[in-house]
């Protein structure tokens, strides 16, 4: 019914155990969340589950346990439709299959079990890391649609990159079952920890998943981080931030870090030039693509009287600025000179103070020189 001709992606629904975790309940079963709309003040706050295990797993059994410590008791979930405020919601491994098996995507997740990567609870992630395999297991058995569906498995494990650690163990157990995956998905990430343990995780990942199978990055956005996860291996990302800054008017633009131009600013209020030039999207170019658009003086305005239309526009801009950044990257790579186009993406962000700009980030530094890139060539 979407009229798509291309690639669509679906997500296996892991990632609400982390926004929506005051809402559910994990157990090995799967995960039941609570209806949101309910009134009562005793389902306000839910906790998450606890079960236990001290030490380091050796099998993928340990610590399996279908109990759950939560703040009151609760009924058991419904599957009818009845949209009464106590109706509570069992999501399986199996229905999110069945699911994304009906929506007929071309690229399908796991369900994992997902953790806040800001968590301090390792014994929740040594329990996440082993039932997100177990659960891949039931995903791999629930696929009916393995000829025209890709099903990717989901690396979990926390920020734990020590040899033997968390996320080697998820790893080692995907190794095992490398004949059933057409591609790989890296998650756990952005999700507030620093940018130094993100890149090391990301690193860690690429290196130990096969070359010849898309690694994708899990909601991770951010154009300099696109720029040096793909340097570390990266092929694939979703994000929200493109179309979530553009609604409040932040358009993404070349050049000094952040990289990003805030419309509603008083400096755009006189400014008449087009939010970048040289940009074909709708709202830098008219109708025949050849210049015009609107000025970022009247997109100000716009935004600041709440016209939706701008709102649009600046959504397109940055789809089109992400699109353009990917097509450029994908040509670097094909043609050989991706270590040239990264330092030349780091060096417009990053001008040196001496310049008048930004010193590059350690961590930016660090991650490039892992992949064999050196920003003073």
């Amino acid at each position: 019914f979407m009229g798509w001709d291309r690639n669509i992606l679906t997500d296996s629904g892991g990632f609400q155990m982390v926004s929506l975790l005051k809402l559910a309940e994990i157990t090995e079963e799967g995960v039941t969340f609570d209806n949101p709309f309910k009134d009562s003040d005793d389902d306000k706050e839910i906790c998450a589950e606890n079960d236990g295990g001290d030490g380091v797993p050796v099998d993928e059994d340990e610590g399996k346990d279908t109990t759950t410590t939560t703040s009151r008791k609760r009924p058991s979930p419904t599957t009818s439709t009845d949209t009464s405020k106590s109706q509570r919601m069992l999501l399986r491994p199996e229905d999110s299959i069945h699911h994304q098996n009906n929506i007929g995507s071309d690229i399908i997740m796991a369900l994992d079990d997902v953790v806040s990567s800001v968590s301090d609870d390792n014994t929740r992630f040594k329990i996440a890391t082993y039932r997100t395999l177990r659960w891949l297991d039931r995903c791999f058995s629930a696929h009916r649609r393995p000829h025209d569906q890709n099903l990717f498995p989901i690396v979990q494990g926390g920020l734990d990159t020590t040899p033997g650690g968390l996320r080697d163990i998820c790893l080692a157990g995907f190794r095992l079952r490398d004949d059933k995956a057409p591609g790989y998905a890296i998650g756990g990430l952005a999700g507030g920890e620093s940018k130094d343990e993100f890149w090391r995780v990301v690193h860690h990942c690429c290196s130990a998943l096969p070359d010849a199978k898309p690694r994708y990055l899990m909601g991770v956005g951010y154009p300099l981080d696109l720029v040096v996860c793909t340097a570390l291996g990266v092929d694939m990302y979703d994000c929200v931030y493109p179309t979530r800054t553009a609604r409040f008017g932040v358009a993404l633009v070349d050049g000094e870090a952040p990289g990003t131009l805030r419309l509603k600013g008083h400096g755009c209020a006189e400014d008449y030039r087009v939010i970048m030039e040289g940009c074909k999207c709708m709202a830098c170019c008219d109708g025949n693509g050849d210049g015009g658009g609107y000025t970022r003086a009247r997109l100000h305005a716009m935004l600041k009287n709440d016209n939706p239309l701008a709102v649009s526009l600046v959504t397109h801009h940055n789809l089109a600025y992400m699109m353009t950044l990917n097509r450029r990257m994908r040509d670097a790579i094909k043609n050989d000179t991706y270590g040239d186009f990264s330092r030349s993406f780091v060096r417009d962000q990053y001008r040196g103070k001496e310049n008048g700009g930004q010193d590059v980030p350690s961590w930016v530094k660090d991650a490039l020189h892992a992949a064999g890139i050196t920003l003073d060539k």
